[in-house]
Parts: C-alpha cells; sequence; structure tokens
C-alpha cells in the first residue's frame, strides 16, 4: 500500500514541497510513499521544481476508503479532497492553528508546532536523515523555509526557522540573498493568470461572526503589477465569492520589499472590516496596512466587525 502525502489546495512552495519531502523520508523509512498535489502548483513552486531537477506531483482531486494518507501544511478539512474523512489518515504534520473537523479510523500522529514554516518540522522529525538526503531534498527544505518565511522577513520567522534554513544553505553552497531573490522574482511574475486564478491563488476561507470570507494574499516584490489590475480584480471577486460559497473576498497584496500590505476595499463591507480589524481609516479603494506581511499571525487572527 502506497501513502500519500499532500497538502492543502491552491498548491504553495511549502504545501508542495514538504508532500515531496516526506513522501521521500517514509519511503526510505520503510513505507512506501507518493507526494500528491491538490491544484496547480504557484509559479514559485514551480520555480522550485524547475530548480531543483523535480517532477511536479501528480494532481490528486479526491481520496477514497482505500486510500492510505498523511496531510502535511494543513489540518483543515475545507483546505483537503471532499472524501478526506473516508481515508485512513495516519499524520499530519503542520504549522496552523488546529481547524478541527477531520476525523479518523485510529489514533494517529499529530506533529503541530509554532515555526514558520512545515519544512522545518520535517528537518526536526526527520533527524539524522535530514543531513544525508538527496541534495535535491534539502534544497526543498530551504526553498519551503525562505518562502514561508519572505526570507526571515515575516513576523512569523522563528530563529530556529532560520538557524535551519542558514545550515541547509551552507550544506549546499547556496547564497540566501541571491536565492531568495530568484525566489520571489518567479513569484511575482503573475502575468499569464487571470483574476480569478490570482483571487484562488493563495486563498483560505474564514468566517468573521457568521459571515464566510475568502481571505486571498499575493506576496509580490512588485506589487505594482497587481494594482495596475486592481479594477479587473475587484470586478472577478463577486463571482468568486459566489462560486466558493462566500460573501466577500479579501485580497491583501503584500510588498515583501517595503514589508506592508494593500488591501483591495471593493465594497462597504469591506471597508468596515478592514477599519475595525486594522484600525485604519479607508478612504478609497485600497488602504496601506504597514507592517502587515503574514495572514495566519497578523490578517486572520485579527479580523472582526
Amino acid at each position: 500500500m502506497t501513502t500519500l502525502v499532500f497538502g492543502h489546495k491552491s498548491p504553495d512552495t511549502d504545501s508542495t514541497g514538504s508532500a515531496i519531502v516526506w513522501a521521500w523520508y517514509l519511503s526510505q523509512t520503510g513505507t512506501p510513499a507518493e507526494p500528491r498535489v491538490l491544484g496547480e502548483p504557484n509559479t514559485e513552486a514551480a520555480f522550485m521544481l524547475t530548480h531543483w531537477d523535480l517532477p511536479k506531483p501528480a494532481l490528486l482531486t479526491d481520496v477514497t476508503a482505500a486510500d492510505t494518507v498523511v496531510i502535511v501544511d494543513t489540518n483543515n478539512p475545507a483546505e483537503l479532497p471532499p472524501s478526506i474523512n473516508d481515508a485512513t489518515i495516519t499524520a499530519i504534520i503542520d504549522h496552523h492553528m488546529l481547524a478541527g473537523g477531520l476525523k479518523t479510523r485510529l489514533p494517529i500522529d499529530i506533529t503541530i508546532r509554532p515555526l514558520a514554516c512545515t519544512a522545518t518540522i520535517l528537518h526536526d522529525l526527520m533527524g539524522d536523515h535530514a543531513a544525508h538526503a538527496p541534495r535535491a531534498i534539502r534544497g526543498v527544505m530551504l526553498t519551503c523555509i525562505l518562502s514561508d518565511t519572505m526570507e526571515f522577513r515575516s513576523p512569523t520567522t522563528t530563529p530556529h526557522d532560520r538557524a535551519v534554513a542558514e545550515k541547509l544553505a551552507a550544506g549546499l553552497g547556496i547564497d540566501i540573498p541571491t536565492f531568495a531573490a530568484q525566489l520571489f522574482a518567479a513569484k511575482s511574475d503573475v502575468s499569464r493568470f487571470s483574476d480569478t486564478e490570482l483571487l484562488r491563488m493563495d486563498s483560505k476561507e474564514y468566517k468573521i461572526d457568521g459571515h464566510a470570507l475568502r481571505i486571498s494574499v499575493l506576496e509580490t516584490t512588485s506589487p505594482q503589477m497587481l494594482l495596475d489590475r486592481k479594477a479587473s480584480l475587484m470586478a472577478a471577486m463577486p463571482a468568486v465569492a459566489t462560486e466558493d460559497g462566500a460573501e466577500h473576498v479579501m485580497l491583501f497584496i503584500i510588498d515583501i520589499v517595503n514589508e506592508q500590505a494593500t488591501l483591495l476595499i471593493p465594497n462597504d463591507m469591506v471597508k468596515i472590516i478592514a477599519e475595525a480589524s486594522f484600525g485604519c481609516t479607508v478612504t478609497d479603494d485600497t488602504v496601506v496596512l504597514p507592517g502587515i506581511m503574514s495572514r495566519k499571525k497578523q490578517i486572520i487572527p485579527a479580523l472582526k466587525m
């Protein structure tokens, strides 16, 4: 029986890479495993696969009662295959808050740690295997950490995330600033994506006082490229919200270089949420939020009406 390892829908670098890393580790330690993705990896994740000469994991649309799975980089059923509770889940490895809603057949291994990146946790769990992993596997772990920490700029970054990244980079002979610049350039090139795809590219479902929202973030070193599409992005929001069972889409454009977010304000409800959550005054169809970099640590915990 092959164990399937996967992360969340709209796979980013950490979700894609962590599945690859853990499937390798399980296979090395006696449990045949293969990575999967639940959608098309974003541009940064695609860069990672190309840079480290790895194949894109096969697409998985759903699971069955015959499947044995390990979930990485999420524990939220809304971000997983529709029939996830039918599968045999053997482990969850994650760094997000506990969402609840998953049901397992038997007791399982759960590792959720307050670190910036799932790959950091995997590195710790692998022990000596991490140091002896193939170059591509070590490279993927480094890439994931640099992505999730925004090269240590994100407030989610811990000293341990940084230490693991620096250790991996030294072993690989990688200059972190140079490699991170390549990584973020790949993430910032979103010209081939439609507005709808951008709104779903890195998004999470969230509820405030019973109101369902889709919270989307786009991290970039070139925020103006996205702001130039502001009108069409906002025009696409109602249809995306309706199709995804949400009332509104909130899109935060994260400026990695200047360490701030620009929130698009398409309607009065988003304006109300923005002012209540971030103590700002909204006078236009965007508002700049200095220092806001992390959806997990700064955006979702602050949201209120």
